[in-house]
């Protein structure tokens, strides 16, 4: 449990993060019938953080995070997904189904918990958002530039970019395995939750990751289909972001996924930064965030 400077520091950088007005989108496209099954795009907004890009810009796809859990949508970083439009790129914003509602039993045993996700129904969203994302891509955002795609998320969000970028490492008897590596230029991970032991050991937001694959009794089992610390190596470019200070998910379990990634012969950068929590990577007013928009850019421009 985290002392209560360090629980203090972590509540102060939570109210940052949240009290932004959220941003609505340039336009709204569906990739499913359900009514998560969304994704929300921003267009780039030069002028500001950026000169005047070019026809084509970047195309950064955003998942959020909140534990997998209902009460956290897309709304709290559409601050975020507008700090990086003003960075020149366009950003693609993907919601996804999530776990029960407040106050419902976790699957995982927890109570008052709510659930964290749905299984397989988050992991059927993440896999059919990003197959339909180019063509939705083109038809509602024409100077995306769907060859120059980078994938982040946050915390949850961070786990489904690293599982998203994975597909093609899953068992063959998965169904959202895919023949060859996703067209991405590469993928930034802020404070994921990337090694499912680990989390578990650590007990990271009560344990969710437990409660998205649905308890303790399949836990082992579907591992192999949903830790990204066992979809290892990708062959595409990846970096985890991470601040040290941070108490939601501690930055042990993005080291263990890099230590995971190098025995598997596979380099993984790790930015660690220091007196950092959780959520200063997706506050727009944060000096964490900024440093954030520039790892995408290296793999994006």
């Amino acid at each position: 449990m985290p002392d209560d400077a360090a629980a203090a520091r972590a509540a102060a950088e939570e109210e940052s993060a949240l009290s932004h007005a959220p941003v609505d989108p340039d336009v709204t496209a569906a990739y499913g019938d359900h009514p998560d099954q969304v994704i929300d795009f921003y267009v780039p907004r030069p002028g500001r953080d950026t000169a005047a890009p070019t026809a084509l810009a970047p195309l950064v796809v955003v998942l959020h995070g909140g534990a997998w859990r209902a009460r956290y949508d897309r709304r709290h970083v559409t601050p975020f997904a507008a700090y990086l439009a003003r960075r020149g790129f366009v950003v693609a914003t993907v919601e996804y189904r999530r776990g029960g509602e407040e106050g419902g039993a976790g699957a995982g045993g927890e109570g008052s918990v709510p659930p964290a996700g749905r299984w397989p129904d988050t992991f059927d969203d993440v896999a059919a958002a990003l197959d339909a994302l180019p063509a939705l891509a083109g038809e509602v955002v024409p100077q995306a530039d769907a060859g120059r795609t980078v994938l982040t998320g946050h915390s949850a969000g961070g786990h489904l970019a690293l599982w998203a970028a994975a597909r093609h490492v899953l068992p063959a008897d998965a169904p959202w395995r895919t023949d060859g590596p996703a067209p991405l230029r590469g993928v930034v991970a802020l404070a994921p939750i990337a090694d499912f032991e680990v989390a578990e050991k650590l007990e990271v937001c009560d344990h969710a990751a437990r409660q998205l694959l649905g308890g303790q009794g399949v836990f082992a089992e579907r591992c192999r289909y949903a830790d990204p610390a066992r979809l290892l190596p990708t062959g595409i470019a990846t970096t985890l972001v991470q601040g040290r200070a941070d108490v939601v998910v501690p930055h042990q379990v993005a080291e263990s996924y890099a230590e995971a990634a190098a025995k598997a012969g596979e380099v993984v950068g790790l930015t660690l930064l220091e007196d950092v929590g959780h959520f200063p990577l997706i506050d727009p007013a944060a000096d964490a965030c900024a440093v954030v928009a520039e790892e995408i850019a290296q793999l994006a421009w």
